[in-house]
Protein backbone atom coordinates (compact mmCIF):
# COMPACT_ATOMS: atom_id res chain seq x y z
CA UNK A 1 0.00 0.00 0.00
CA UNK A 2 2.77 2.42 0.95
CA UNK A 3 4.73 1.50 -2.20
CA UNK A 4 1.68 2.29 -4.40
CA UNK A 5 1.30 5.70 -2.75
CA UNK A 6 4.99 6.48 -3.17
CA UNK A 7 4.88 5.34 -6.79
CA UNK A 8 1.86 7.58 -7.51
CA UNK A 9 3.52 10.57 -5.82
CA UNK A 10 6.76 10.04 -7.75
CA UNK A 11 4.90 9.58 -11.04
CA UNK A 12 2.92 12.76 -10.42
CA UNK A 13 6.07 14.70 -9.56
CA UNK A 14 7.80 13.43 -12.70
CA UNK A 15 4.88 14.45 -14.93
CA UNK A 16 4.79 17.86 -13.30
CA UNK A 17 8.54 18.31 -13.84
CA UNK A 18 8.62 17.26 -17.52
CA UNK A 19 7.57 20.68 -18.88
CA UNK A 20 10.40 22.26 -16.87
CA UNK A 21 12.82 19.88 -18.54
CA UNK A 22 11.49 20.73 -22.01
CA UNK A 23 9.81 17.35 -22.36
CA UNK A 24 6.10 16.66 -22.14
CA UNK A 25 3.98 13.55 -22.57
CA UNK A 26 2.85 12.85 -26.12
CA UNK A 27 -0.78 13.65 -25.27
CA UNK A 28 0.04 16.98 -23.59
CA UNK A 29 -1.41 19.99 -25.44
CA UNK A 30 0.79 23.03 -26.01
CA UNK A 31 -2.27 25.29 -25.83
CA UNK A 32 -5.96 25.20 -25.20
CA UNK A 33 -8.36 24.80 -28.10
CA UNK A 34 -10.43 27.91 -28.77
CA UNK A 35 -14.17 27.27 -28.69
CA UNK A 36 -16.34 29.52 -30.85
CA UNK A 37 -19.94 29.47 -29.65
CA UNK A 38 -22.63 30.10 -32.24
CA UNK A 39 -26.32 30.94 -31.96
CA UNK A 40 -28.28 29.52 -34.88
CA UNK A 41 -31.11 31.95 -35.50
CA UNK A 42 -31.33 30.93 -39.16
CA UNK A 43 -34.33 28.64 -38.72
CA UNK A 44 -35.25 25.24 -40.00
CA UNK A 45 -34.52 25.94 -43.68
CA UNK A 46 -30.82 26.24 -42.79
CA UNK A 47 -30.53 23.81 -39.83
CA UNK A 48 -29.16 20.82 -41.79
CA UNK A 49 -26.73 23.06 -43.68
CA UNK A 50 -25.51 24.65 -40.45
CA UNK A 51 -25.04 21.27 -38.76
CA UNK A 52 -23.09 19.82 -41.68
CA UNK A 53 -20.95 22.93 -42.20
CA UNK A 54 -20.06 23.07 -38.50
CA UNK A 55 -19.18 19.35 -38.51
CA UNK A 56 -17.00 19.80 -41.61
CA UNK A 57 -15.01 22.65 -40.05
CA UNK A 58 -14.68 20.89 -36.69
CA UNK A 59 -13.37 17.73 -38.37
CA UNK A 60 -10.71 19.74 -40.23
CA UNK A 61 -9.42 21.92 -37.35
CA UNK A 62 -7.30 21.38 -34.26
CA UNK A 63 -6.87 24.84 -32.72
CA UNK A 64 -10.50 25.96 -32.85
CA UNK A 65 -13.89 24.24 -32.66
CA UNK A 66 -17.46 25.46 -33.08
CA UNK A 67 -20.01 24.63 -30.37
CA UNK A 68 -23.68 25.55 -30.03
CA UNK A 69 -24.45 28.35 -27.64
CA UNK A 70 -27.24 30.79 -26.99
CA UNK A 71 -27.65 34.54 -27.09
CA UNK A 72 -25.88 34.95 -23.75
CA UNK A 73 -22.57 33.23 -24.61
CA UNK A 74 -22.33 33.15 -28.41
CA UNK A 75 -19.81 35.17 -30.36
CA UNK A 76 -21.28 34.14 -33.71
CA UNK A 77 -24.86 34.68 -34.80
CA UNK A 78 -26.29 32.88 -37.84
CA UNK A 79 -29.27 34.68 -39.36
CA UNK A 80 -31.49 33.79 -42.34
CA UNK A 81 -31.67 36.63 -44.83
CA UNK A 82 -33.48 37.23 -48.11
CA UNK A 83 -30.44 38.83 -49.77
CA UNK A 84 -27.03 37.57 -50.82
CA UNK A 85 -24.91 35.78 -48.17
CA UNK A 86 -22.71 38.12 -46.13
CA UNK A 87 -20.51 37.95 -43.06
CA UNK A 88 -19.59 40.78 -40.71
CA UNK A 89 -16.71 40.05 -38.36
CA UNK A 90 -14.62 42.16 -36.02
CA UNK A 91 -12.10 39.44 -35.17
CA UNK A 92 -11.61 35.74 -35.89
CA UNK A 93 -14.25 33.76 -34.05
CA UNK A 94 -16.90 36.44 -33.81
CA UNK A 95 -19.45 38.16 -36.01
CA UNK A 96 -22.74 37.76 -37.80
CA UNK A 97 -23.40 35.46 -40.75
CA UNK A 98 -26.33 36.38 -42.99
CA UNK A 99 -27.33 33.18 -44.79
CA UNK A 100 -28.77 34.65 -47.96
CA UNK A 101 -31.68 32.98 -49.68
CA UNK A 102 -30.93 34.86 -52.91
CA UNK A 103 -27.93 32.59 -53.56
CA UNK A 104 -30.05 29.48 -52.97
CA UNK A 105 -32.65 30.79 -55.42
CA UNK A 106 -29.86 31.19 -57.97
CA UNK A 107 -28.89 27.52 -57.48
CA UNK A 108 -26.06 27.62 -54.92
CA UNK A 109 -25.86 24.89 -52.27
CA UNK A 110 -26.98 25.84 -48.72
CA UNK A 111 -24.28 23.78 -47.01
CA UNK A 112 -21.48 25.24 -49.16
CA UNK A 113 -22.82 28.75 -48.54
CA UNK A 114 -22.87 28.14 -44.80
CA UNK A 115 -19.40 26.56 -44.67
CA UNK A 116 -17.98 29.37 -46.85
CA UNK A 117 -19.43 32.10 -44.62
CA UNK A 118 -18.14 30.31 -41.49
CA UNK A 119 -14.72 30.41 -43.16
CA UNK A 120 -14.97 34.21 -42.99
CA UNK A 121 -15.86 33.98 -39.30
CA UNK A 122 -12.65 31.98 -38.86
CA UNK A 123 -10.61 34.71 -40.58
CA UNK A 124 -10.39 33.54 -44.19
CA UNK A 125 -10.86 35.92 -47.13
CA UNK A 126 -12.56 35.09 -50.43
CA UNK A 127 -10.46 33.31 -53.05
CA UNK A 128 -12.27 33.63 -56.37
CA UNK A 129 -10.14 31.12 -58.27
CA UNK A 130 -13.09 29.00 -59.50
CA UNK A 131 -11.70 25.83 -57.90
CA UNK A 132 -14.53 23.81 -56.35
CA UNK A 133 -12.09 22.06 -54.00
CA UNK A 134 -11.32 25.43 -52.39
CA UNK A 135 -14.23 26.32 -50.12
CA UNK A 136 -13.40 30.01 -50.09
CA UNK A 137 -13.69 30.17 -53.89
CA UNK A 138 -17.37 30.81 -53.18
CA UNK A 139 -19.61 31.58 -56.13
CA UNK A 140 -16.72 31.52 -58.62
CA UNK A 141 -16.87 27.69 -58.58
CA UNK A 142 -20.40 27.81 -60.02
CA UNK A 143 -23.76 26.43 -58.95
CA UNK A 144 -22.78 22.82 -59.69
CA UNK A 145 -20.16 22.93 -56.92
CA UNK A 146 -21.49 21.50 -53.67
CA UNK A 147 -18.16 20.94 -51.85
CA UNK A 148 -18.68 22.16 -48.29
CA UNK A 149 -15.40 20.95 -46.80
CA UNK A 150 -12.39 23.17 -46.32
CA UNK A 151 -9.24 22.27 -48.22
CA UNK A 152 -6.23 21.22 -46.15
CA UNK A 153 -4.57 24.57 -46.92
CA UNK A 154 -7.64 26.47 -45.66
CA UNK A 155 -7.79 24.43 -42.44
CA UNK A 156 -4.05 25.00 -41.91
CA UNK A 157 -4.51 28.74 -42.33
CA UNK A 158 -7.32 28.79 -39.76
CA UNK A 159 -5.30 26.68 -37.33
CA UNK A 160 -2.46 29.18 -37.76
CA UNK A 161 -4.81 32.09 -37.02
CA UNK A 162 -6.00 30.37 -33.85
CA UNK A 163 -2.59 29.10 -32.72
CA UNK A 164 -2.65 31.89 -30.14
CA UNK A 165 -6.42 31.96 -29.71
CA UNK A 166 -6.92 34.24 -32.71
CA UNK A 167 -5.77 37.37 -30.90
CA UNK A 168 -2.91 38.24 -33.25
CA UNK A 169 -5.14 38.22 -36.33
CA UNK A 170 -7.87 40.52 -35.02
CA UNK A 171 -9.39 42.63 -37.76
CA UNK A 172 -12.79 43.99 -38.69
CA UNK A 173 -14.20 42.98 -42.04
CA UNK A 174 -17.43 42.65 -43.95
CA UNK A 175 -17.41 39.95 -46.63
CA UNK A 176 -19.98 40.49 -49.36
CA UNK A 177 -19.87 38.85 -52.74
CA UNK A 178 -20.86 41.93 -54.70
CA UNK A 179 -19.85 40.35 -58.01
CA UNK A 180 -22.68 37.84 -57.80
CA UNK A 181 -25.44 40.32 -56.98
Amino acid sequence: MLSRTVTRVLAGALLAALPLLGTAPANASAHAVTTVYYDNEAGSAWSAAVSTAIANWNAALTNVQFAPGDASDSTVELVADSGWPETETDSPGSGTVYLGEEAVTEGYDRTRITAHELGHILGLPDNYNGDCSILMSGHSAGTSCTNAKPATSEASEVDSIFADGGSSAARQRTYTDAAAR
